[in-house]
Formats: C-alpha cells, sequence, structure tokens
C-alpha cells in the first residue's frame, strides 16, 4: 500500500519501451517452453498487450484490479471477452502481503516476531464487497493470500458469494495458497477453489520460513500433495519477476523440494513432494482449467490448439535431481515454431 504513494508519481512508461520491454519478454519465456500466461497487471498492461498482439509467442488471460471490477465490467460491454490469444476477465485482488516481510495474516504470532500476526491489505467488507459484486457481473475472481488467516477469511468470503449469488462454474483461484490450515484444505476441495501456486517459492522460503512459522506451521506450507490427495486442483505458474519463469525449476521444485541453499537434500517438508506427472499437469491441464481453457488447451488432444514443447530428456526417466537441467529444445504455439533452441 505504502508503494502505491511513489507508482502514483511516476511518469507514465513511454510506449516504445513498454513495446520493447513486452517483445524481450515473450522471447524470453519462449526460450524456456511457456505457451500461456495469467497475467496479473491493470489496464495499461492490457493495452499494451492489444498492441502488440500480433506479435505474441505466448497466450495471456490477462487480470486487472479486483476494485476495479466496474471498469472491466464496462470494458467487456465495449469490447467482448478477447479470443484464444488474448483473452480477459479475471480480476486480482490481495486479501495479505507476504511470509518475508511478516505482511501475511496469520491466526498467530510469528515465531520470531512475538505479538505481530501480520495483517490484511484491504479491509475484510470492502474485499467482500468487491467479490459479491464482481462475481454478479460474471467476472472471474482470483485473490492473493499467504497467511492461514488469510486464506481461512478469503474462503470465508467466497463461501458467502456462493451462497448469496448461486451455484455456477466459478474457477475461483487463491493466488499462493503458501500456509492453509488442513481445515482450510479441505474446504478448498469443497468449494471446487483453485490452488494457483509457485512451486519455485517452496524452496526459496524454505531456507529461512521455519523460523518464521516454527516447526508445526510449516507442515502445510506448499502443500502440494495433501491439497491434491483432498481433491483441490493445482494450477502452476512462476510469479516472475519474483520467482523465474522456467517450468522445469519450478517442476524441479515441487518433486524434490530441495531448497536453494543445499540444506535439504531429502526435501524441506518431503510428505509435500508431489510427482512428475502432477507437476507436469499441474503446468498444462490445470492452468488451462484455471483460465477456462481446458476446452482447448492444457492437452494433447484432436482439436486442442497446437502448443507444444520438446524437451532434451524426458523428465520421467531423469533423476528427480536432474530436472531442473532439462532444457527446450523447441517451442511451438498455435502450430507455429515461437523456439527452436537458437
Amino acid at each position: 500500500n505504502a508503494a502505491d504513494l511513489i507508482y502514483s508519481k511516476i511518469p507514465p512508461p513511454d510506449p516504445s519501451a513498454e513495446d520493447r520491454a513486452f517483445n524481450a519478454a515473450m522471447k524470453y519465456v519462449a526460450s524456456h517452453g511457456v505457451t500461456g500466461i495469467h497475467h496479473m497487471g491493470n489496464f495499461g498492461d492490457l493495452e499494451v498487450f492489444r498492441r502488440n498482439k500480433s506479435g505474441m509467442t505466448a497466450r495471456i488471460y490477462a487480470a486487472t484490479p479486483l476494485n476495479q471490477w466496474s471498469a472491466l465490467k464496462t470494458f467487456i460491454e465495449k469490447n467482448g471477452r478477447g479470443d484464444s490469444l488474448l483473452h480477459w476477465g479475471m480480476l486480482k485482488g490481495f486479501m495479505d502481503g507476504s511470509l518475508g516481510s511478516h505482511t501475511a495474516a496469520m491466526f498467530d504470532d510469528f515465531t520470531d516476531k512475538p505479538g505481530d500476526k501480520g495483517f490484511s491489505i484491504n479491509p475484510l467488507d470492502s474485499m467482500a464487497q468487491w467479490i459479491k459484486d464482481a462475481d454478479q457481473a460474471g467476472l472471474h475472481i482470483a485473490v492473493h493470500a499467504i497467511g492461514d488467516k488469510a486464506i481461512s477469511d478469503l474462503i470465508d468470503q467466497f463461501k458467502s458469494v456462493q451462497m448469496a449469488n448461486g451455484q455456477k462454474d466459478r474457477r475461483w483461484r487463491i493466488e499462493h495458497t503458501q500456509h492453509p490450515l488442513t481445515s482450510d484444505i479441505q474446504r478448498m476441495a469443497d468449494l471446487q477453489i483453485i490452488a494457483s501456486m509457485q512451486p519455485y517459492h517452496a524452496i526459496d522460503d524454505g531456507c529461512w520460513a521455519e523460523k518464521v512459522l516454527g516447526s508445526e506451521r510449516i507442515k502445510t506450507t506448499y502443500a502440494f500433495a495433501s491439497l491434491l490427495k483432498a481433491g483441490v486442483k493445482l494450477a502452476f505458474g512462476s510469479d516472475w519477476f519474483v520467482a523465474p519463469p522456467v517450468p522445469m525449476l519450478g517442476i524441479y521444485a515441487a518433486v524434490t523440494r530441495q531448497t536453494l541453499d543445499g540444506k535439504n537434500p531429502g526435501g524441506w517438508v518431503p510428505e509435500e513432494k508431489i510427482s512428475v506427472d502432477e507437476a507436469m499437469s499441474a503446468y498444462t491441464s490445470g492452468a488451462a482449467y484455471a483460465s477456462f481453457d481446458d476446452h482447448q488447451l492444457g492437452s494433447i488432444k484432436p482439436g486442442y490448439l497446437a502448443d507444444l514443447v520438446m524437451l532434451d530428456m524426458d523428465l520421467r526417466q531423469v533423476a528427480p535431481d536432474s530436472i531442473k537441467q532439462v532444457k527446450v529444445a523447441w517451442t511451438m504455439m498455435g502450430g507455429r515454431m515461437r523456439y527452436n533452441g537458437e
């Protein structure tokens, strides 16, 4: 919230600089086998994508801020929802901050900061009203929630909205879902809430998170296996620029949970490791489901769009420790080669 005081004073970026950045990003992610992006941004970002659509090497599902839901509703009434290459209709909100800054909203004090439980970024009543109104408008809702209290409060709000607005295919997303209570994992499954997660964070946070949360709370940190066992759908991504947009690193992280400091060779909270197939599914079919694209993306089937990636090794055959060394040989999007190893 404090950063907004600065951002509001920064002059608008030069369009040519935005276009150069966009084209550089497209080339970079194509080289790592990325054919689809769920972009959490604003209306300015959406305009960059629209004017550069002809140069896109990856499909984009563009989100705009939750508190601007009425502006998105008006935008859709005027412009529709886009197409298979670029579409919109998702809103991104924030319940809390992050674990590292001690701004994640927790039920109990941080282990290393007695008396501090973090906090909610937005008032809970405001979040509840935005979610209810946006849902009534037929918009897709994704909300950042990291702490156990933030996740629990958000599930309460989703359940309340479902009771008020009735049943429909919402595909609600909790972005990050980092530290859920065991009881809330089952509630996510019951409400068919998607856990939109970034596995690389687990091997980064695992270097220091236990001193912040303690030995008990980390047991459900980045609970990939527990979420899948409960029936929660996983959608994996990167959180770029916070973490690298490299699926091989994410798959490696989910399968091994070996922290970046090398101190957990057997995996940090190893009970939450998942298989290569489960991790790949979260990056493909799971991500497609999370953007309402599962009728055309995320699987290799007749009639589906030809978004394909060839690797130089079979992820199912290499040792788990070697997954992060697997390279992308080529990337195809829409039946056209977007990266060929050069």
